[in-house]
């Protein structure tokens, strides 16, 4: 008989060996990734997905621009498809980067050919399966296959596919790629240091609503961290950037919220600040990549020796995902199998094109 959430567990505590084969397979392609992209005539770049894959597409953006410098947004797919005009001035310039995990999505399938309509030659997709209809169209494709899933609910091919996204930003900003091989490591002392106050922590059913404040590199990584909360337990929850919490959504800062901080390198020190004041109204708060010297309720140090900003991205997911999992169980709910989702969606592509 199966367990409720006995694949969800099993793929997020499988995530360190998954992210070591992943950027394995990177570090085979690198520098044909690198030729590639010099004969692009591209100016700009645009990120999309559904879903998890659009926050990894905020994600990745962010990290893209950072890098390189060169122009980078995220859209969700059905944006480009009804309003391409919104979307991309100028295609025949922008190097699209379509991003699901299926492949088979139908929004983004369609997203991409209406870019080809416009003209856009150039596409390149992140997907976890080879043989799907949308990495047979890209016109290159990273791919984690090792990521793959049965559960509903991004946990493992997220996090692969962005260490993908990271892994091809930092390679054409001509970055050191190797600093990806700490991650697997990283990350398995991060889950065995933190499996327990993030088990302890969704067994809190009296906090009825949960944020998760993050910017820079780290706000589609607070987006992902709210979707996969509302997925697994059916809990309110929203992601913010750090500043724009003070104006309004703070009136929500009581004993009744959890209130999660995801702190970028560099601004820590105003992003620290606003959630000490969230504490002081007595919300509970937990700070990940806290200083040690931090005095949060809960406070959850990254080893960051050797692990550039661009690089850690990554880690903060896993942990949110255990918190989402032990809060599922504790409502009695099956995280494997969320209510009225599936893992793919698909629509009649017939009557859903356009133009």
């Amino acid at each position: 008989m199966k367990t409720k959430g006995q694949h969800t567990i099993t793929e997020i505590t499988s995530q360190p060996a998954v992210w070591a084969e992943v950027i394995e397979s990177f570090y085979a392609r690198k520098d044909q990734v690198v030729a590639a992209y010099r004969t692009l005539p591209s100016d700009n770049v645009l990120f999309i997905g559904c879903g998890s894959t659009y926050y990894l597409s905020q994600a990745a953006a962010a990290l893209f621009q950072g890098l390189t410098g060169i122009p980078a947004n995220a859209a969700p797919s059905s944006e480009l498809l009804l309003f391409p005009e919104q979307k991309i001035a100028a295609p025949e310039s922008t190097l699209l980067v379509a991003i699901s995990r299926s492949g088979t999505t139908t929004e983004t399938l369609q997203a991409v050919s209406r870019f080809r309509k416009m003209g856009g030659p150039n596409v390149w997709v992140i997907s976890c399966y080879p043989q799907s209809e949308l990495a047979q169209c890209g016109d290159l494709t990273l791919l984690a296959g090792a990521a793959h899933e049965q559960s509903v609910a991004q946990t493992r091919s997220f996090s692969s596919m962005l260490i993908l996204a990271q892994a091809l930003a930092a390679a054409v900003a001509g970055e050191d790629v190797t600093a990806l091989a700490a991650l697997p490591g990283r990350l398995s002392s991060l889950l065995e240091n933190t499996a327990g106050l993030f088990e302890t922590l969704g067994q809190r059913i009296d906090l009825e609503r949960i944020f998760f404040l993050g910017s820079g590199y780290q706000y589609g990584i607070a987006n992902e961290a709210m979707l996969k909360m509302k997925e697994m337990s059916l809990t309110d929850s929203e992601a913010f950037h750090f500043m724009e919490f003070r104006h309004g959504p703070m009136s929500m800062a009581t004993k009744k919220a959890l209130i999660v901080g995801l702190f970028s390198e560099g601004v820590r020190a105003h992003e620290e600040r606003v959630l000490s004041e969230m504490m002081a109204l007595g919300a509970h708060t937990v700070g990940l990549n806290a200083s040690p010297s931090s005095d949060y309720e809960y406070n959850v140090f990254f080893d960051n020796h050797a692990v550039p900003a661009w690089a850690l991205p990554a880690l903060f997911l896993p942990p949110l995902q255990l918190l989402a999992y032990h809060r599922s169980i504790s409502k009695g709910l099956d995280p494997d199998n969320p209510r009225n989702l599936e893992a793919v969606v698909s629509l009649d592509a017939t009557a859903f094109a356009v133009g």
